[in-house]
């Protein structure tokens, strides 16, 4: 299956806004996010690949849900056909998270696909205050949650958790994937 790339002009433009609305030079949002000040302005330009991390710690930085920086503008009607949303892969585990859809001005909830597959965990920072994550296991097995509190699940499985404490996921068996549903309060 061809994979599609992240979407690069529409991180550009997201983190142009976010870092216009929050006031912050390019400077301090590098240094909030502890990144290279060339690294964000290659991203704002729309060049590099960047990771599930770096787009979360932008986030953080920025105080905004990671899907604010990869959602394509709103249409009436979207579909996204299976293998083609904004695919994007973590550093160091085998895993790759695919934003369905992104709760409107109002809403707070975002809705994910995540594949992952046996090898590395992915470790994951904690999210802007309040977030909680739902997920339902649709094939394999994974374990999943809090640092301190990992549990493990299956297919048809349903977990929640809190995002805003450090967390992980790691595939146990071959062609694990889940739906993720974020919440943001």
């Amino acid at each position: 299956m061809q994979q599609p790339a992240p979407p690069l002009a529409v991180i550009a433009a997201a983190l142009r806004r976010e870092r216009d609305r929050a006031g912050i030079s390019l400077a301090e949002l590098a240094r909030r996010a502890g990144l290279a000040k060339s690294t964000l302005s290659q991203l704002e330009s729309g060049a590099g690949n960047p990771s599930i991390e770096t787009l979360w710690a932008l986030g953080v930085a920025l105080g905004v849900p990671f899907s604010r920086l990869v959602e394509p503008p709103p249409s009436p009607v979207r579909v996204v056909r299976a293998g083609s949303g904004p695919r994007l892969r973590a550093e160091g585990a085998d895993f790759y998270g695919t934003l369905l859809a992104a709760g409107v001005p109002g809403t707070r909830r975002d809705v994910y696909v995540l594949e992952l597959e046996p090898g590395a965990r992915r470790d994951a920072e904690p999210h802007i205050p309040g977030s909680v994550e739902h997920m339902v296991v649709s094939a394999g097995r994974i374990r999943t949650g809090p640092a301190d509190e990992l549990v493990e699940v299956g297919p048809g499985d349903y977990v929640t958790f809190a995002g805003d404490v450090p967390h992980s996921y790691e595939a146990l068996e071959p062609g694990s994937w889940a739906v993720l549903i974020m919440e943001h309060r």
